[in-house]
């Protein structure tokens, strides 16, 4: 399925995230049909009920109740080994050699995106944060403490993470209300309630768990990508100014509760292979349950657009998920240290990816440095944070040799 030659009868248009080689996951509605699992190819949603139906999906454990959910949690407890038989099964009708009758047949089961409406593809237990990327660490501590002293103590010894809020977790399209709490404004003696004026969105990756593990065990940096399942773009929705009152001394809770955006399409790490790149050299060295061998960081471009009430659109970052200075492994091997049990759908997110460079950073709290720094507009306003109205999207993709396997958009606007 990584083979770059491979070609499908079904047009993908040469700038689509979803060639034969991506074949994603989701869940998908269309028309009377409530909720169920898909795949996608070029611009072709592939329904897998209905595949399943007509006999080309010859995959054992897959059947009819497992695909007519409304997640994928069931699907996905499978196993990663069904999840890519069911990829493999979908190349072979898919192919540019497959048959005339095979190629009508599949052609009943697909339905042009723009007719469907994408859906949660999990149902997210809990959902972990991490603060992974040392750029945006040292830019954050850089504004808010001694430039000297950026980076607190532990950072460069374990991936600093907390456990967010699950049940705010939405799907790309879903508008996000700006959220209400108290804050400290500059030179007041009080604090304040009222709506947060310092609304921001966080450039973020998250992985979805694929395979348990018991209360009391560890999942090793060499185990881990047996757990993980695929990725999704993520946006962690942050109140700069919510958040900067209330953190101390417990961390994030009211600022970042509100909403979290994902994208609809889960990528498969099989999908990804192609992709992997060697993370930041790590010093100090980190401890032996936080070692591992290989190549763990993936080479996904990232950015963020912002459009206007007008439609006018700017990208004002470009990013990458290889500058991560904690990966995946790293992440999931923490969290398990002390014997926590992961389930099926859980989400863990990478924190904000920012790069080496101010066009890279990855919040707006970096991009404008605090709001010093605004951000000019197509339509010749600026922001230094986010407007009513405002539409934030993500995007992400990893390219070789022509092929491109992107995971679509995680879109939201802004609402009063």
């Amino acid at each position: 399925m990584n083979d770059y030659s491979l070609t499908s009868w079904v047009e993908v248009p040469p700038d689509s995230d979803f060639p034969i080689q991506n074949l994603p996951f989701g869940v998908f509605r269309y028309g009377q049909r409530g909720p169920s699992a898909c795949s996608i190819i070029g611009d072709q949603i592939i329904d897998l009920v209905a595949l399943h139906a007509e006999g080309l999906l010859p995959v054992p454990g897959v059947n009819r109740a497992v695909l007519e959910q409304p997640y994928l949690n069931d699907f996905i407890a499978l196993g990663k080994s069904t999840a890519n038989a069911v990829r493999a099964a979908l190349t072979e009708v898919l192919k540019s050699e497959a048959g005339t009758s095979v190629r009508e047949t599949v052609t009943k089961c697909l339905v042009p995106v723009q007719q469907a409406e994408m859906c949660l593809p999990v149902k997210v237990g809990d959902y972990t944060d991490f603060y992974s990327s040392k750029e945006h660490a040292t830019n954050v501590g850089s504004m808010f403490r001694d430039p000297a002293n950026a980076l607190l103590p532990n950072w460069l010894h374990l991936p600093v993470g907390y456990h967010g809020r699950a049940s705010s977790i939405v799907v790309s399209g879903t508008p996000v209300k700006r959220p209400y709490g108290q804050t400290m404004p500059e030179g007041a003696t009080s604090p304040q309630y009222g709506p947060s004026r310092l609304l921001d969105f966080e450039l973020e990756m998250g992985f979805i768990i694929g395979k348990p593990n018991q209360l009391g065990t560890q999942i090793t940096t060499a185990e881990a990508e047996e757990h993980i399942f695929g990725l999704v773009l993520f946006n962690d929705w942050s109140a700069r100014d919510i958040q900067k009152w209330e953190y101390v001394p417990l961390g994030p809770f009211l600022g970042k509760s509100f909403a979290s955006t994902i994208s609809p399409w889960i990528v498969m790490l099989e999908a990804l292979d192609p992709f992997r790149v060697a993370g930041p050299v790590q010093t100090p060295g980190v401890l032996p349950y936080l070692q591992y061998e290989g190549k763990k960081n993936y080479d996904i471009n990232l950015e963020v657009a912002i459009q206007t009430p007008t439609g006018a659109e700017v990208t004002v970052c470009r990013s990458n998920s290889k500058y991560l200075y904690w990966n995946m492994c790293q992440q999931l091997a923490h969290h398990t240290v002390n014997g926590c049990n992961m389930n099926v759908g859980d989400l863990c997110a990478s924190g904000t990816i920012s790069g080496p460079d101010p066009s890279s950073y990855g919040s707006m709290l970096e991009l404008t440095w605090r709001g010093t720094k605004p951000i000019q507009m197509p339509d010749g306003s600026e922001r230094k944070f986010l407007n009513d109205g405002d539409t934030v999207v993500l995007r992400g993709y990893a390219l070789r040799h022509g092929v491109r396997i992107g995971f679509g958009e995680a879109s939201g606007q802004v609402v009063a």
